[in-house]
């Protein structure tokens, strides 16, 4: 038992001190941006360039990983990153930004990919859905504590860049240091996009959804909080409290999910994210309105992702899931890509009243989309029903940790769709962390 807890504990530590770092400077570079003058629709740019080089790290850093073996990957994602953080602050132009960020999403991704492989090899499969638990509370629970390191500076000078690349190098620590076997990272499973959108719709259609809503929602809330008068601090409780939101309410949107039609259960997370987005919109000049309407907002929303991917597993035969839920992440990275941009767009057209207009209408057509569906026609199922599991975006790899170790063996007798009969109890979700 202990050769098997202490890299796990490297390991979560390696990620807690990381999401502290990355956590950090996601909401302090929209801040000095601001400051420095950068109109809404740039700071909108620099946002959608960091989820395009998260989404072309996904594709990258698997093949830097097989080259260089995951300690020296480590390391040299982690120093690349630090580097980004740093020059931030040393270089202040927009443009630049933009290929710092395209380059610190791309190191992110390996970090993650080295994590979740080690994690996914380290554990036995009988532990591995307690295991992804604990990691997507760490995960939740260090995004929270890196707003309020706000309070240790301010965003317009050299501190807070200098505290964020300082909990990155930290996290190479504990990872660098172990001496135990290194795991090998698979083949990464081919697109099929057309599969989802036969399978599923609303999972394609929720992707896409949660993907344009979310990226604004990371790369903008803190220019919106900014703009309503909040200091650095303020908007870290702004942030702290929409994950707070996301990590609780997710538990009880699961059970409903797992409980029924999961395109109902994504119709009623869809259409209350829009709901809070337009209350905040609208009335978020009224004291401590921002705060509850995003503690909700972040509540429904955060659920929609791993919703939508336990609704594409119910549709997927066990050969087909890796597959799938690679499609599901390019669809949620396109729209995270897109989303900052479009609402950046919206801001300097409008003001700040846009983001949130954005966050909820960007669900809009999910809710509306899933609903139809809901009640057109039952639910059919492949093989098992899945099990919800509480999930950010984070890299391809984590899906290993919860997909099963053996495809099921189908049974000749049986038709090959059928309606659930029942509460689900077994299959597998997966998970996803993001930022």
């Amino acid at each position: 038992m202990l050769p098997t807890l202490i890299p796990i504990g490297a390991l979560f530590s390696g990620i807690a001190l990381l999401l502290l770092g990355s956590g950090l400077v996601n909401t302090v570079i929209p801040l000095r941006g601001s400051l420095e003058g950068f109109s809404t629709n740039t700071l909108g740019l620099i946002g959608s360039t960091y989820f395009l080089g998260f989404f072309l790290g996904t594709f990258v850093a698997p093949r830097l990983i097989r080259r260089m073996g995951h300690i020296r990957a480590f390391a040299f994602f982690g120093a690349s990153v630090a580097c980004c953080i740093l020059l931030h602050a040393i270089v202040v132009h927009p443009w630049f930004w933009m290929g710092l960020r395209v380059l610190t999403g791309m190191g992110l991704v390996g970090f993650y990919a080295v994590i979740e492989s080690w994690l996914n090899d380290r554990t036995a499969p009988e532990r591995r859905g307690q295991v992804f638990a604990v990691y997507m509370v760490v995960n939740l629970a260090a995004l929270a504590g890196a707003q309020q390191l706000l309070r240790l500076g301010t965003p317009a000078t050299f501190t807070l860049f200098a505290v964020a690349a300082i909990f990155v190098c930290l996290s190479l620590l504990p990872v660098t240091m172990t001496r135990f076997p290194q795991p090998q990272i698979g083949d990464q499973a081919r697109l099929k996009l057309r599969m989802i959108w036969r399978a599923a719709p609303a999972a394609f259609v929720g992707a896409l959804s949660s993907g344009l809503s979310m990226g604004a929602f990371w790369s903008l809330t803190p220019v919106y909080g900014e703009r309503i008068g909040l200091d650095a601090a303020g908007v870290g409780l702004l942030m702290t409290t929409a994950i707070v939101g996301g990590a609780l309410l997710q538990w009880p949107m699961g059970r409903f999910s797992d409980a029924g039609d999961r395109r109902l259960a994504l119709a009623v997370a869809a259409f209350g994210a829009a709901l809070a987005g337009g209350v905040v919109a609208a009335f978020g000049h009224l004291p401590y309105l921002p705060l509850a309407g995003l503690f909700i907002y972040g509540g429904m929303a955060f659920a929609v992702y791993p919703i939508v991917v336990a609704h594409l597993v119910d549709h997927l035969h066990q050969d087909e899931i890796l597959a799938g839920n690679t499609g599901v992440l390019f669809l949620h990275g396109v729209g995270a890509a897109a989303g900052p941009a479009i609402a950046g767009a919206l801001m300097g057209w409008i003001g700040a009243i846009a983001l949130p207009l954005h966050l909820g209408l960007a669900f809009l057509p999910l809710a509306l989309f899933a609903l139809a569906l809901s009640r057109r026609s039952a639910d059919e199922i492949v093989d098992e029903p899945a099990q919800f599991t509480p999930m950010m975006r984070t890299s391809p790899t984590v899906l290993e940790m919860v997909s099963p170790e053996e495809p099921a063996v189908p049974d000749a007798a049986a038709p090959l769709r059928h309606p659930p009969s029942s509460a689900p109890t077994t299959g597998t979700a997966e998970c996803r962390a993001a930022g």
